[in-house]
């Protein structure tokens, strides 16, 4: 079962950071722009990408806290970091960017508020944190993945050896 679970930690893990960057870049590119053009960006991203958000981070969550639990030695220590480092998204999401998500849902493309850049950057700054993070927690199951498959190959050829000096 833990290849399964690994399989599908790996699989949301991964969209989801993906997911992340792809908005980050886009938003990035929406610096160059005025308070309307901004505004009715969010207001298309808004429509779903939150979905979108939910149904990868919250599977990558369970299934990399089962992995965790199911995971022994030095690979628990890799997937522990994952699982921390989700949190953070989790964390960030939930204290920064989900508040002004639903601030500026309210935003009318012809009046954005006054302080609409301020808002901007206060959530590109957090999205920019919880983006860091989640490549690297993709990162620390990717490298468990690999350290999983070296340490079986290795133990096997340890006990190769030690059929051959018998």
């Amino acid at each position: 079962m833990t290849p399964v679970v690994r399989g599908v930690s790996l699989l949301f893990s991964g969209l989801f950071a993906g997911f992340l960057l792809c908005v980050l870049v886009l938003e990035n590119s929406l610096r160059g722009y005025g308070a309307s053009v901004y505004t009715q960006v969010r207001l298309v991203e808004l429509d779903s990408l939150d979905k979108l958000a939910s149904v990868t981070l919250i599977p990558a969550i369970v299934t990399t806290v089962v992995l965790a639990i199911r995971a022994r030695g030095n690979d628990r220590r890799l997937v522990l970091i994952g699982v921390a480092l989700l949190v953070v998204v989790f964390a960030t999401t939930l204290a920064v960017n989900l508040p002004i998500n639903s601030d500026q849902a309210g935003w009318a493309v012809a009046s954005p508020p006054a302080d609409w850049a301020s808002v901007r950057d206060r959530w590109q700054l957090a999205h920019l944190g919880r983006t860091v993070a989640a490549l690297l927690a993709f990162g620390m199951l990717v490298g468990s993945a690999v350290r999983g498959q070296r340490t079986p190959a290795a133990a096997r050829r340890s006990t190769m050896r030690s059929w051959e000096t018998a």
